[in-house]
């Protein structure tokens, strides 16, 4: 009914209504600021949650600025070297360690770590110790054996204390 349409017609038409090429990017940089002006879609898309639990944001913490310090000076360390070793033991067995051990035994304050034992120990004779082992005796007391480095003799040292 209808007459074969020449696809040289539609291609000549075609090329007639289209503009030129510094015309069509007018065209479209026109049609990207109204639609910049106009504003996209207004409705806001919710947030996809992956749990069900809600967990509050982390918000800003504001770091503390003192205008006055709250104590007047800083405390003093309640556990020096001369309170952490109370006293060395002088039993039988003590002196067995000393002996054959290379080992010294003291009393020291339950509230001391071995590293602390080991400071105050360095401090008060000028001697290194390899290990310290503690324990706590059924009395409350703290029990420290000071294991010293080969280089230092545990009878000699025990000598310059003066508890052999």
């Amino acid at each position: 009914s209808f007459p074969p349409a020449s696809h040289t017609h539609l291609v000549r038409k075609r090329r007639a209504t289209m503009p030129a090429k510094a015309e069509d990017a007018k065209a479209k940089a026109a049609r990207a600021a109204k639609a910049v002006k106009k504003g996209g879609s207004k409705q806001k898309l919710l947030k996809k949650r992956f749990s069900a639990t809600f967990h509050r944001p982390k918000t800003f913490k504001a770091s503390r600025a003192p205008k006055y310090p709250r104590v007047s000076v800083p405390p003093m360390c309640k556990l020096d070297q001369f309170q952490i070793l109370k006293y060395p033991l002088t039993t039988e067995s003590a002196m067995k360690k000393i002996e054959d051990n290379n080992t010294l035994v003291f009393i020291v304050d339950a509230r001391s770590n071995k590293a602390q034992i080991k400071d105050a120990v360095k401090r008060m004779y000028d001697i290194q110790c390899e290990k310290i082992n503690t324990l706590i005796r059924p009395d409350g007391a703290k029990k420290a054996y000071v294991r010293l480095t080969a280089d230092y003799d545990a009878l000699d040292v025990a000598n310059k204390i003066g508890i052999i």
